[in-house]
């Protein structure tokens, strides 16, 4: 009889793990029992763009359906339909399925302004974000918590998996390098999902003034920051499946120099090449894509470089892309266009100087660790889910 009860409970331990494992992971807007009451009686903002999905319906037509008084709609970069191509202006306008005002903060105003926020008493903050610092919605986020805490509006931040959330790299945003690509002194790969971030910039006086918002997150349920995550939609026109979010980190530092990322293609973040045949033997050519990449880099110019879509093993975060590549120009200046704009991606003019003298690339990393290893200290402070450490 004991050996059968020892069976039976290894047994139904084994099942409750299987069941653990195939727990669908629950963003915080397919979880409205936890945030509905919040928003009952009040006059609601939403901060949303294309990925603001609550089981299956926009969040806008959602909350609609279920008598939430949505008042305003606030629209980051790539706009509220998620179909503005990068830096492209977004303006305001009127929802026309809705009727709701739509708000650019992507336009003249960054922030909410004292008109935007006038007659709300509750804001929303709902976006898929990929867990890199210069991606600016979460600078969006932290302009958003700032009008709140001066306005006195509650904010709720309904969560969402980081797909970059295993793993923390790259430089510290130093003082004297903020700007919408990267506000907050975080590293490149912040390791936090948006709800985290929220708490960190609150509890630890980033705002403005050292003001901070009445905070409220709707945690993601079954995930934990060992799990990889597949994002069901497209976070921006130019990060369209999991390959390009994976290397998006290493990537970007491309954006300042002459060498394509692969935008105007129809494979952007997965392909690297410019106009010397000598880059490599893998060739595209740039073209405009309305609403995804109007004028390109090397618009209709044929560029030679590498595909790195076959890769089996895509890196964290890596500097070999960027230094195989300015190794092979002989004239740094053909390479790097824009030094101002890589340090401001970068948050830092450190690269760029270690990169000059030779400095390689375990070097590099390893002067980031000091910065790294107290950064952990304050995230884990603010953790939601169980991490990979």
């Amino acid at each position: 009889m004991f050996r059968i009860n020892v069976a039976l409970i290894c047994l139904l331990v084994f099942v409750h793990f299987l069941a653990v494992g195939a727990s669908e992971i629950k963003v915080g807007a397919d979880q409205p029992e936890l945030y509905l009451p919040i928003m009952e009686g009040k006059k609601v903002g939403l901060v949303v763009n294309h990925t603001s999905q609550a089981e299956g319906v926009h969040l806008v037509d959602f909350l609609r359906d279920r008598k939430v008084d949505v008042a305003k709609i606030f629209a980051p970069e790539h706009g509220f339909r998620g179909d503005v191509s990068a830096g492209g202006k977004v303006d305001d306008g009127v929802d026309p399925k809705t009727g709701i005002p739509v708000l650019s903060l992507y336009g003249e105003n960054k922030k909410p302004t004292t008109a935007h926020m006038n007659g709300l008493d509750l804001m929303v903050f709902d976006i898929q974000d990929v867990g890199c610092r210069f991606y600016t919605y979460i600078s969006t986020l932290h302009l958003v918590m700032e009008a709140c805490a001066e306005h006195r509006v509650q904010l709720v931040v309904l969560d969402r998996p980081n797909p970059n959330g295993d793993y923390v790299a790259g430089p510290i945003l130093k003082e004297g390098f903020e700007s919408f690509v990267g506000m907050d002194p975080i590293p490149l790969v912040h390791g936090c999902t948006v709800g985290e971030l929220a708490q960190m910039i609150n509890g630890e006086g980033w705002l403005e003034n050292g003001v901070e918002c009445e905070l409220t997150v709707i945690p993601v349920k079954n995930y934990d920051h060992t799990m990889s995550y597949s994002l069901p939609i497209a976070p921006s026109p130019n990060l369209p499946n999991d390959l390009s979010v994976r290397l998006y980190p290493s990537l970007c530092f491309f954006e300042a120099t002459s060498v394509s990322v692969g935008r105007g293609t129809d494979f952007p973040f997965q392909v690297l090449g410019g106009l010397k045949p000598q880059l490599g033997d893998f060739e595209f050519t740039p073209r405009s894509l309305p609403g995804v990449a109007v004028s390109p880099l090397n618009k209709d110019k044929k560029c030679y470089g590498v595909d790195l879509r076959p890769s089996k093993d895509v890196p964290e975060f890596t500097l070999r892309y960027f230094l195989d590549f300015y190794n092979k120009y002989e004239n740094k200046g053909e390479f790097l266009t824009s030094e101002r704009w890589l340090n401001l991606l970068a948050g830092t003019d450190s690269l760029i100087i270690q990169i000059r003298n030779g400095v390689t690339e375990e070097e590099i990393i390893k002067s980031w660790q000091p910065g790294l290893e107290t950064y952990k200290i304050v995230r884990e402070k603010y953790l939601l889910y169980p991490d990979f450490e």
